[in-house]
């Protein structure tokens, strides 16, 4: 037997048994019927606080998102797509930030290179002169 046919011949016991109950609950006295919906209060009452509360989690890889929420009026929907529309913006314009900062800290290395090689040519000294380890000890012993 599959797991469909077991489904299917549970939902029909239980359709079957309650409407053996509502056949006879016209029947029953009033105080009997009185404490069974107070019952039933408090079933209802316990049951929603056992409810599980939905705490929003992030996407995970794998995990679908819905498109939309479950209100589908068109005003709802579009302000579900104008907040990802704002979310998508928001990452581009970091994205964008970190490479400007990327290629200003770059330009500015360049230019500090520059200088340092513009110094050491205008300098009267060879180049092969601050590549000489002799050269560093006599910086050093001099000052």
């Amino acid at each position: 037997m599959s797991r469909n046919d077991k489904e299917i011949r549970e939902r029909r016991f239980a359709h079957e048994v309650r409407a053996a109950l509502d056949a006879g609950a016209d029947a029953l006295p009033a105080d009997i019927s009185e404490r069974l919906a107070a019952a039933r209060r408090m079933a209802v009452a316990r049951k929603k606080a056992e409810a599980p509360v939905m705490v929003p989690q992030l996407a995970m890889p794998g995990a679908q998102a819905p498109l939309f929420d479950d209100d589908a009026s068109p005003l709802h929907r579009a302000g579900a797509w104008l907040r990802r529309l704002g979310l998508v913006w928001t990452l581009v314009a970091l994205g964008a930030g970190l490479v400007g900062i990327y290629h200003w800290q770059e330009q500015k290395r360049i230019e500090e290179l520059a200088d340092i090689d513009a110094a050491m040519l205008l300098d009267d000294l060879p180049p092969t002169a601050y590549a000489d380890e002799g050269f560093h000890v006599f910086l050093k012993r001099g000052q």
